[in-house]
């Protein structure tokens, strides 16, 4: 791990020092004031810590890629679901980076009832059967469907059953997703900020979760192992 580049990426920009969980005191370094009026007294995340955690991230979604397990990719901010969408198609992982709908994993009935709706949907679109309809309001309603149901599952169209792994790229934004994995005992790894609690997930990589450089950077080193994990599995399955 190249803690140059994560210095460029800004990754090591905690949260706001008066909003700090003190769990994380063991992963921060200093606190940093900045002459900003915006951004006055921030921690700074221990990026020795970081590198370490998420090394072992690293190893994890390796060792689980070359035996072929199934992962999930979570991040809904704005700015992020372009990159986690990207991200994740490259390391032919699932992926929910618009909304997370409650009970995804752990209502896992219902959400399969709903790919199968919009498996459904789909193909009637592509034999063209949705545009042959009478009625042009029943064409209406079902690609107003079709489209909600793309947002918000497209990410997991292909998904079968729960996931093996699951990584969270932020864990305030992420918390219901990360419950129902904490419920449903999935192992996780969480990209925690200053504010965050360190003891919730499996591996918790203590970086900025707001930056999009840090967020990219992190992706890029976890999809960067499980490539490879799957690479490793197609040689020797």
């Amino acid at each position: 791990m190249n803690l140059e580049e994560m210095m460029k990426a800004g990754v090591y920009f905690g949260h706001d020092a008066r909003k700090w969980n003190p769990k994380m005191a063991p992963y921060i370094s200093a606190k940093r004031t900045y002459i900003s009026a915006k951004r006055k007294g921030i921690h700074i995340t221990n990026l020795t810590r970081t590198a370490r955690f998420l090394s072992e991230a690293c190893d994890l979604v390796f060792d689980a890629a070359s035996s072929g397990k199934e992962f999930l990719i979570v991040g809904t901010k704005k700015k992020a679901a372009y990159s986690v969408a990207r991200a994740a198609i490259k390391a032919r992982c699932h992926f929910v980076n618009k909304k997370w709908l409650g009970g995804m994993l752990t209502n896992w009935s219902t959400t399969e009832r709903r790919l199968q709706k919009f498996r459904d949907l789909r193909m009637e679109q592509k034999t063209g059967r949705l545009n042959r309809l009478h009625k042009k309001r029943d064409a209406a309603v079902m690609k107003r469907q079709l489209s909600g149901l793309q947002r918000y599952l497209g990410g997991i169209k292909y998904m079968t059953g729960l996931p093996d792994i699951v990584i969270i790229l932020d864990q305030h934004e992420e918390y219901k997703a990360l419950r129902e994995c904490i419920t449903l005992g999935i192992p996780t790894i969480c990209l925690i900020d200053t504010n965050g609690d360190p003891d919730l997930a499996d591996i918790s990589i203590p970086a900025n979760s707001v930056g999009i450089s840090s967020i990219r950077l992190i992706l890029k080193k976890l999809v960067f192992a499980i490539c490879e994990g799957h690479s490793s599995y197609i040689r020797n399955p």
